[in-house]
């Protein structure tokens, strides 16, 4: 299944608002199962958490149940307001992992984090199945890469009224980066976005539970990522939170000329750079403790804007 077209041949029509009209950040609401956060100046901080052998910066260092929750814990010290808990690498190149070795790995973390980590618990997930026993273990949010085109996902997430991250990816983790093309993968990663927003409240999700991801790395070529950055006030238009995710990823490396280990000062300049213009409103990384100061600064200094 293809998570998302892509190589249109022609220019699809969104509408597309000048970055003049975005002050860094409005108000919104986002609704999790019981729960409703409130994201304001201070952009929300998502930690990530890879229960996982093979993910492109951390795999098979939390691989073990006991040291994920330990990781986890220890990003919530650090300031995080969500975890994101994954079992299946999604780097490109990757391939998929059974049903029950995702099952294995993360609803353990997940049952053990809902009872003690006090923060939402996200589960990064492709299978309703997952996605379903994270939801009775605890967790709130379902943050699914292909971009819930799956409808047994829409129906756990209606079904326990939980918040989604909807994501937009460009063919499959295990190809999506060979040799992606788009006409204008501004307009065409916006359109894609507004028409799962439309289904999934067809469906019974409401505006309210979304929160939008352009899938910065996810069958994206240097020029698109930079073009998608450049331009975030696109996907900002729809009036839902969009979460970033650009943590330690290729293109990073590519323009900086770091190796893994020292691309977390990189990927905070370009997650600040799309908060401070209120077009990134939660942000997904690794490094949590430098993300959250740098949320409380740009929100104090938003407070002192005349």
């Amino acid at each position: 299944m293809r998570s998302a077209e892509c190589g249109m041949n022609t220019v699809p029509s969104s509408v597309f608002i000048p970055h003049s009209a975005f002050r860094a950040p409005h108000s919104m609401l986002w609704h999790l199962r019981d729960r409703t956060l409130h994201i304001g100046p201070r952009p929300l901080v998502m930690g990530i958490v890879n229960v996982t052998p093979d993910s492109f910066s951390d795999g098979g260092t939390f691989l073990d149940p006991a040291a994920a929750v330990e990781h986890a814990l220890r990003l919530v010290s650090d300031g995080t307001d969500i975890l994101d808990i994954g079992g299946e690498s999604t780097r490109p190149g990757a391939e998929p992992v059974t049903l029950d070795d995702e099952l294995r790995r993360v609803v353990p973390v997940v049952a053990e984090l809902a009872k003690r980590a006090g923060v939402p618990i996200s589960v990064d997930t492709m299978k309703a199945e997952v996605a379903r026993a994270c939801l009775d273990a605890g967790a709130a949010i379902i943050n699914d890469v292909s971009g819930f085109r799956d409808a047994a996902m829409i129906a756990v997430a209606k079904e326990f009224r939980a918040g989604v991250v909807v994501m937009h990816m460009c063919g499959e983790p295990a190809t999506m980066q060979q040799n992606p093309r788009y006409t204008d993968v501004v307009a065409e990663v916006t359109d894609y976005l507004q028409e799962r927003l439309r289904v999934l409240g067809e469906s019974g999700i409401p505006p309210e539970a979304v929160c939008l991801d352009p899938g910065i790395g996810f069958g994206k070529s240097l020029d698109h990522n930079l073009a998608l950055l450049a331009n975030l006030n696109a996907v900002a238009s729809l009036n839902r939170p969009v979460c970033l995710g650009v943590s330690r990823k290729g293109f990073i490396g590519k323009l900086c000329g770091r190796e893994m280990s020292g691309r977390d000062a990189g990927s905070l300049a370009v997650a600040c750079f799309a908060a401070a213009r209120g077009t990134a409103h939660v942000l997904r990384v690794h490094d949590v403790a430098g993300a959250r100061d740098a949320a409380v600064l740009l929100e104090s200094i938003d407070q002192h804007r005349r």
